[in-house]
């Protein structure tokens, strides 16, 4: 059966990256198996690998056209290959299809990360007396897992990320069959042709969507996150909310943008087209004595496209926030719950040179990248900086905390487009009624209110990131239970954003 990938795209190395993808000339089943053993065992969450049989190999680069394989060689290698796949420990099945590249037929192996790693195999497959060992991958290769790694690789076991677990309280009949054709036709995969004649379950198992024997079979998260109408029905909050702050973050006017929900592919593709017609500007300067203008972007859409898709393909689907855009007339900020990965040091995204331990989402990255809609692993950080430095914008921003529980993305706007942004105190006109008891904030603002006021009280510099975490409600809630609080004065801030701090402008009763 075909592969759900276009086999042109990954023969050129448009649809994985190059380091997933190994060729061989012909067909030679113990090096084969160790690197099947070694993309099933995925050390680093980056989502199998694939093994193309009957194209040769010079610098990690496709020879084309194809040696290809004879029919009846293909035959044979598929009749060996139900014992050998028995003889991985535990027992590990790929998927295979055959295709036909420039009038040759070359055998395509797709490994994807398996469910019950850690996975060895015989050294050497075919030998009677067999010797078994880990294999992982390392850049390009399929080498032997040390002592330590053998460790690592065993403590995995059952860790298998988010979007590649099976959610047993949802059917697989909630699928949309509607949104995975449409899906296959944008790629230009051949499992389209399947879609017509084959049943659901089949088209969602050839895919690995599926997980479970035959009659209790439930779809991974993946499939709800990429091909459900309404994803936020099983991972809540997992939409786009755009607030804009026309006069800054010190005044309490702020205008929110319909929430941008649906298919993570969709949200991506909506968030962009709103900043495009809401939030991006163009300015040209004629110069003397230059035949062509300047012309500058407030902000580069290049680097919206790699904030945005980034920031829906790494966010935490398990908590429940939404991905946040906030635009302010200096800058603007993207908030994305779940945080980088701990081996991640901040100073390597100010230096630019990001390179990931593991991934969140292993396989919704290889349905983005595959739609085009992210580039590959650990590029995301460099574009962004290659392109405000392209506009000659400032350089972007990044922070988190040690819990790694948030990531900020800062765009600062280009200087064209920075007008007197002087620090100042808003003009909040002060209450006539001064001292509220804690029982008429409950009654007038809310419970929420009264926690935050208690917890500003402590700490005038706390963050709204950091309340929310305390009182246990969303970011969003804590800034408009602030906003609404500004608007009756019963709060102000003083200062700039990072260095700012609070202002309470009553006196609680008791």
């Amino acid at each position: 059966m075909a592969l759900p990938i276009n086999i042109t795209d990954l023969i050129l190395g448009r649809a994985v990256e190059s380091e997933r993808v190994e060729y061989k000339r012909g067909w030679n089943p113990g090096p084969i198996y160790r690197s099947i053993c070694a993309f099933a065992n995925d050390f680093n969450d980056i989502g199998g690998g694939y093994i193309i049989v009957g194209i040769d190999e010079e610098n990690g680069r496709p020879v084309l056209p194809p040696i290809g394989l004879k029919e009846d060689e293909i035959d044979g290698i598929l009749k060996e290959m139900v014992g050998m796949n028995n003889l991985i420990n535990p027992a590990y099945h790929p998927k295979i299809s055959i295709e036909e590249i420039e009038g040759a037929k070359v055998l395509v192996i797709w490994v994807y990360a398996g469910d019950n790693r850690p996975y060895e195999v015989p050294d050497e497959i075919k030998a009677k007396d067999k010797k078994y060992t880990y294999y992982i991958r390392y850049g390009s290769s399929s080498l032997k897992a040390n002592k330590s790694q053998r460790e690592e690789l065993i403590t995995l076991s059952g860790k298998i990320p988010f979007d590649d677990r099976p959610n047993s309280q949802v059917s697989y009949e909630k699928v949309s069959m509607i949104l995975l054709r449409e899906y296959l036709k944008k790629v230009d995969s051949k499992l389209l042709e399947s879609v017509y004649t084959l049943k659901a379950e089949q088209i969602l198992s050839q895919m690995q969507l599926l997980y479970g024997p035959p009659e209790m079979l439930h779809p991974r998260n993946v499939a709800l996150m990429m091909f459900t109408e309404n994803p936020e029905i099983y991972f809540p909050y997992s939409h786009v909310e755009i607030v804009h702050f026309p006069k800054g973050e010190s005044d309490p006017e702020f205008f929110e943008a319909p929430p941008i929900n649906g298919p993570v592919d969709q949200m991506i593709k909506q968030t962009l087209d709103y900043l495009k017609i809401n939030v991006l500007k163009q300015k040209t300067t004629k110069i003397k004595g230059q035949a062509e203008s300047d012309r500058v972007w407030n902000y580069p859409y290049e680097a919206l496209e790699e904030v945005i898709a980034n920031a829906l393909y790494h966010r935490d689907y398990q908590t429940r926030e939404p991905v946040e855009i906030r635009v302010y007339p200096d800058r603007l900020m993207v908030i994305n719950y779940g945080g980088p990965d701990r081996s991640i040091k901040l100073s390597e995204f100010k230096s630019g040179t990001v390179f990931p331990r593991r991934y969140r989402n292993r396989r919704l990255g290889d349905f983005l990248k595959e739609l085009d809609l992210t580039e590959g692993k650990a590029t995301g950080i460099p574009a962004i900086r290659k392109a405000m430095e392209t506009n000659g914008s400032p350089s972007p921003e990044y922070n988190t905390d040690e819990d790694r529980s948030f990531f900020h993305v800062i765009l600062p706007v280009h200087p064209a487009f920075l007008e007197s942004t002087k620090v100042r105190r808003s003009k909040t006109k002060v209450r006539k009624k001064s001292t509220f008891s804690s029982e008429e904030i409950i009654e007038q603002f809310g419970e929420n209110a009264l926690k935050i006021i208690l917890l500003i009280q402590e700490d005038e510099k706390i963050t709204a990131a950091e309340m929310a975490q305390s009182i246990g409600i969303s970011s969003r809630g804590v800034e408009k239970s602030i906003a609404n609080m500004r608007r009756e004065a019963l709060l102000d801030r003083e200062g700039a954003t990072k260095s700012g701090k609070w202002i309470i402008l009553i006196t609680i009763d008791g």
